[in-house]
């Protein structure tokens, strides 16, 4: 067994805030863990410097089945990095692309999963990439949808909010945790207990609630204000605007709700998503 944890999502899922409890609760400190020092506890398989090292050519030349052809060296390189558990994120889907698998499971130890309403991905989705709503959710149906090769992250492979989710949620092993966004929100202490148990962080309860405090999304956005944060877009929008839940019942219209619910149905059902009267 390999020594890799992913932290998986969909874009604009939460990954970056289960990112900050985990950093947090390792670092046990006093005050929150910066938001640039997150990578020293959580890399990023998308980071184009690692891919750009193996090609021996800067990332940003290199096509979507180069990367996919480089990603099991990547994810090896990363694993060899440290000889304990390694927290690596990831918005790729489970399974392969182009013959190549997109995690390598040889590394594997394990993954943690957060799954949100793709109602309230799609409202999230607007101001991150600075699109209206109809293209957010024309893009969450869309099952050839990779994202960009640029200066910040190679591309991953998304496929449209349904292949994302069934894919890794059907996976079936005691060491893959499925855990929705708005239980983070609504149970945080039961959730993260559940996150600290897989990754065999112990259980101590202070501890898991302190790191919850620092990661809470008041503290985040404030340290964003004064600091700025390396993954927000370049729309101007504020990465952690406002990490609530719901918001589409303010912000979609009837019409818009149908076409996500008809288009998602089952995996909104999977995890209670579908709303009454649809």
């Amino acid at each position: 067994m390999g020594n890799i944890v992913w932290l998986a999502s969909y874009p604009k899922s939460g990954n970056t805030w289960l990112r900050a409890f985990l950093a947090n609760f390792i670092a046990n400190r006093a005050d929150p863990v910066p938001l640039d020092e997150l990578s020293n506890y959580a890399e990023d398989e998308a980071n184009p410097d690692l891919f750009g090292a193996l090609a021996g050519r800067p990332s940003s030349s290199l096509d979507i089945s180069e990367i996919a052809a480089l990603r099991p060296a990547v994810h090896a390189a990363i694993a060899e990095r440290s000889a304990g558990t390694r927290f690596v994120k990831t918005h790729n889907m489970a399974g392969s692309f182009d013959g190549h698998p997109l995690h390598n499971m040889q590394v594997t130890a394990g993954a943690i999963y957060v799954v949100r309403n793709p109602l309230d991905v799609a409202i999230s989705m607007t101001h991150h990439f600075g699109i209206d709503t109809d293209a957010a959710i024309e893009r969450l149906g869309n099952e050839s949808v990779a994202t960009a090769n640029d200066e910040l992250f190679v591309s991953q492979i998304l496929g449209s909010w349904s292949m994302h989710a069934q894919s890794w949620a059907d996976i079936r092993h005691d060491r893959v945790l499925v855990v929705r966004y708005e239980d983070m929100i609504e149970k945080p202490v039961k959730t993260f207990v559940k996150i600290a148990k897989l990754v065999s962080a112990g259980q101590d309860r202070a501890r898991i609630e302190r790191a919850i405090r620092h990661a809470d999304f008041r503290s985040l956005a404030a340290m964003e204000k004064q600091h700025g944060f390396i993954e927000a877009s370049d729309t101007g929008a504020r990465f952690f605007r406002r990490g609530r839940h719901n918001e589409w019942r303010e912000l979609l219209t009837r019409e818009q709700v149908q076409r996500v619910v008809a288009r998602h149905r089952e995996q909104m059902q999977r995890f209670g998503y579908v709303p009454a009267g649809y």
